[in-house]
């Protein structure tokens, strides 16, 4: 998306006015949404610099300026884009990655990343040339157009406020491999970077390449469980972006460093819905294994794991499969550190007790951290679904604590679902009352967000969607028995509201979010959570309505929905802990059903109160 787009003549005039800042927090207001002025503010240094960098007639007046462009599908944004035709009249476009750095330090142990002032201290983050790099990846992933060749991208990143002198630690050799396609320029270099563009810049094309780009093909969003094949080879089918990447090299230190010494070491990852926690999970996975470690992927949920083994089946042996995959329930019998790595995903979903009937073992995180050098939990608490769900940031950091582990907390913030919308993760907690946010009044325009009035327009929207390539379903939350005399037939219909009736997920299979006909068929909580879809259709039931407020109701659960077992016990006892701890499941599995879908997500509510209450959010920020 061109957030704010000119060309370097209007560019030069604006900044000479001083105007450019309030120009570029125009365009982010009426493309976008809020955000904080302050944030554009401080763009005020660097594009006084740039305009130092243009200010000359062998530029031409009529190359293509974007400032702030989102990378499809992403929460990205690239600072600054310059386009034109080269000497040879092709398409081209500059990406210059902006730092206001004055200070750097080396990280010579881990790739492409640097130490920087980011706050409060220094902080480690990507190299500028890594992100440059990154970003054309991004870019070029995402876009048809790009990768035929009709455009050509130059990556680079200016760093106007760092004297290279002082600080030759930011060329150092360990960064080369991106310095070299993506060139570095710092203070004083204005002429420099003038040169680079240059090269690629003959002729003005008057935004040409900038639109062929932002309105160019997009190639379908990647899934992970659709890149799963290809990854286990080895593959790079994920650029990883910012956080991800100094996620991935400190959790990819702490695990070699403990498969060395021996020393036990535990890092909890923080991130929502879509910031790539499952990608980094199997990318480590893949690394660590090729590294000559003992490492396993770990979830509670066995849906993402038996969709994973699925999806490579016949690329390898079952056996290795299945070696590759565990439960988080079967650590009860080891031994201290019999694995070298445990990385476990969804971590939220840990239970204390396993087996099936929870009376194994004494806590899955204590046994998880027993059983391995190094582990590893990704976790986001707004998931937690179950009432016997126990993952939280603060158990883990206890039972570390207790096992001598050398421990770190990290977060993800980086977003590649909801068509990369932060603002509508941040919306939907607004709405459902589980935080109160900055984001509260409206979302990215280009997430397909719609309240609909019919369960039956619901399930044809969703059908139209999943006819492109099978990757749309309904969602409900379990307020209808799973009728068992019908569990393994869709013409048995458990969910029925006015004339419309469909099957809950059949029983006979496991892999209910890749089958080909489970569209027929709605999903729960326990199908769908830690997987994506394009599109979502979610049947919001009637434990949540709005009545001054949004409210839960625990007792219009189904009951044969387990997730709430012994909630009324706990009631009689103790009816506000009870409320409280309900109100917070049923709000989290909406927030999670809700966040399944990459590129939409259309919803009914049962409440009919609800259902406006949600259009009135949405006309605030979209009027009709």
């Amino acid at each position: 998306m061109l957030i704010y787009e000119g060309t370097k003549e209007i560019f030069l005039d604006s900044v000479f006015k001083g105007t450019i800042d309030d120009e570029i927090y125009a365009a982010y207001q009426e493309k976008v949404g809020k955000t904080s002025k302050k944030e554009i503010e401080s763009w005020t240094n660097s594009m006084k610099d740039m305009h130092m960098v243009l200010n000359t007639d062998e530029i031409p007046g009529d190359a293509g300026i974007a400032i702030e462009f989102r990378i499809p599908s992403t929460s990205k944004r690239v600072d600054f884009m310059l386009s034109g035709k080269n000497a040879e009249g092709k398409s081209s476009v500059i990406i210059i990655e902006l730092k206001q750095w004055s200070e750097v330090e080396l990280v010579s142990d881990k790739d492409g990343i640097i130490r920087t002032p980011l706050g409060r201290g220094f902080h480690e983050t990507t190299h500028p040339s890594y992100q440059a790099w990154s970003y054309y990846h991004l870019i070029n992933d995402f876009n048809e157009t790009v990768q035929e060749g009709l455009v050509g991208i130059f990556p680079c990143a200016y760093l106007h406020n760092l004297n290279r002198s002082n600080y030759p630690e930011i060329e150092d050799d360990v960064y080369k491999v991106y310095i070299e396609q993506a060139p570095i320029y710092t203070k004083g270099e204005a002429e420099v970077l003038r040169n680079f563009i240059k090269k690629f810049i003959r002729y003005g094309d008057n935004k040409e390449a900038l639109y062929l780009i932002d309105k160019g093909r997009l190639k379908p969003s990647k899934s992970l469980q659709d890149s799963l094949k290809s990854m286990i080879k080895g593959n790079r089918e994920f650029t990883l972006i910012d956080d991800q990447k100094v996620v991935y090299e400190e959790a990819t230190k702490m695990a070699l460093s403990s498969h060395n010494d021996r020393k036990k070491r535990v890092l909890i990852v923080e991130g929502g819905p879509g910031t790539g926690k499952s990608v980094l999970a199997i990318n480590l996975l893949v690394h660590l294994t090729g590294k000559g470690c003992v490492a396993h992927y770990i979830s509670k949920n066995a849906a993402p794991r038996n969709v994973y083994s699925a999806k490579l089946k016949g690329s390898t042996t079952k056996s290795h499969i299945d070696n590759l995959f565990k439960s988080s329930g079967i650590f009860h019998n080891c031994e201290p550190d019999t694995f070298d790595a445990l990385i476990v995903d969804e971590a939220h979903r840990l239970n204390e007790k396993s087996g099936l009937f929870k009376n194994k073992g004494e806590n899955q995180i204590k046994e998880i951290i027993s059983s391995s050098k190094f582990s590893i939990f990704f976790i986001d608490e707004s998931q937690r679904v179950d009432i016997h769900d126990i993952g939280r940031k603060s158990s883990i950091i206890e039972f570390a604590r207790k096992a001598g582990a050398e421990t770190e907390v990290m977060g993800l913030e980086s977003q590649f679902r909801c068509n990369g919308s932060d603002g509508y993760l941040a919306w939907i907690d607004d709405v459902l009352g589980i935080r109160e946010t900055a984001n509260y009044d409206g979302f990215d325009r280009e997430y397909d967000f719609r309240v609909i009035d019919e369960p039956n327009e619901l399930k044809r929207l969703i059908f139209e969607k999943n006819s492109i390539n099978n990757k749309a379903r309904l969602l409900a939350g379990y307020c209808w028995n799973w009728e068992s005399r019908g569990k393994n037939r869709s013409d048995v219909h458990d969910i029925t509201i006015g004339n419309f009736s469909m099957s809950w997920n059949l029983g006979n299979t496991s892999t209910w979010a890749i089958d080909p006909g489970s569209v027929n068929e709605v999903g729960c909580i326990h199908t769908s959570q830690g997987l994506e879809f394009d599109y979502v259709g979610v049947i919001i039931g009637s434990d949540l309505r709005y009545e001054d407020g949004v409210i839960t109701d625990f007792t219009k659960r189904a009951s044969t929905d387990k997730s709430l077992f012994g909630i009324k016990r706990k009631y009689a006892v103790d009816p506000e802990g009870a409320n409280k701890l309900a109100d917070e499941l049923i709000k989290n599995t909406y927030r999670t059903l809700m966040t399944r879908g990459q590129k939409g997500c259309y919803v009914y509510c049962c409440d009919k109160k609800l259902g406006e209450y949600l259009k009135g959010r949405l006309r605030h920020f979209r009027p009709q």
